[in-house]
């Protein structure tokens, strides 16, 4: 996934550390096995390439993963979309990135590339595990697949009998049980400017979207990798950031995502109609950043 991962653990049966690290290693590799965009032998790299009509049998993490984004994507409006892979290449993301020279994309290239994309071309069929390719589809699933393998790692640990720990995974943690000594664990959730925010993850999930990694700037113009799949645009909203907290870190990345292509306004109302802890950083004119929390937020959050 071209990122990190830690773990801290109460371990009092001391198993072996090499047990532990190949627990969690399996279970991301096999994340990366069934559902990289950056792997063409993926399961998700045949699927991209194969030939319209075709229809795939999905491996049970991918076909789980794709269902949760799809759920989202309809809750949403398709401010989530796992079939954007093409706008995400065509504004110079991703392994299939078009060249710089290209950037920013121009009208009728952008008109090409969204035609091709939308979650409503995704034939799925998650009791059976069947895929169909419509034709064109590019499937990325970067906005909830690192969530899951932060879950996959979870069950992987708790299958060796550990039931206090917190794993992360390119920044995105979910705590289990507690710390040695009995306090949940606690985690620094950064918006974007001054000295962060405590929180208490007992038995839940964390995760972060926002505008300050993956960026590019071309022709005067720069934007992040948030794109909105609805205008197939990057976000240009004052969002500096947006954290939810979840059960899952898969719905937490997910809605993260979400959340941030809605907006404010719109991303606000969405997690409270969907009772989602999130706290929404803006940018505000002068510089500062405002905080802005959903009611599930406020009764959460606190350390």
């Amino acid at each position: 996934m071209g990122t990190t991962w830690s773990l801290r653990v109460d371990n009092p049966r001391m198993l072996p550390l090499d047990a532990l690290r190949h627990a969690v290693r399996s279970a991301l590799d096999e994340v990366v096995a069934q559902m990289s965009h950056w792997d063409p032998d993926s399961a998700l790299g045949r699927f991209n390439r194969a030939p319209a009509g075709s229809m795939h049998t999905l491996p049970g993490a991918f076909n789980d993963v794709l269902a949760r984004a799809l759920h989202w994507a309809e809750a949403s409006g398709g401010a989530l979309d796992p079939g954007m892979g093409p706008l995400v290449a065509l504004w110079g993301f991703g392994p299939n990135a078009v060249d710089e020279d290209s950037l920013p994309p121009d009208a009728a290239a952008l008109a090409a590339a969204h035609a091709r994309c939308g979650w409503q071309r995704i034939a799925h069929d998650a009791a059976v595990r069947t895929l169909v390719q419509p034709g064109g589809l590019s499937l990325d699933l970067s906005g909830i697949a690192k969530g899951y393998g932060v879950d996959a790692g979870v069950a992987a640990l708790q299958r060796l009998g550990l039931g206090d720990f917190l794993l992360e995974v390119g920044g995105e943690l979910r705590g289990v049980g507690r710390r040695p000594g009995g306090l949940p664990w606690q985690v620094q959730v950064d918006p974007g400017a001054g000295p962060g925010l405590r929180i208490a993850l007992a038995d839940r999930a964390v995760a972060t979207s926002g505008d300050r990694w993956h960026v590019r700037e071309q022709a005067g113009r720069r934007w992040s990798h948030t794109l909105d799949p609805r205008t197939g645009e990057p976000v240009a909203h004052a969002l500096a950031s947006v954290t939810v907290l979840h059960e899952h870190c898969m719905d937490a990345d997910a809605l993260a995502t979400v959340l941030t292509v809605l907006g404010i306004e719109e991303g606000r109302a969405f997690a409270d109609r969907h009772g989602a802890a999130a706290l929404f950083a803006r940018r505000e004119p002068d510089g500062t950043l405002a905080l802005h929390p959903s009611a599930a937020w406020l009764a959460q959050a606190p350390a």
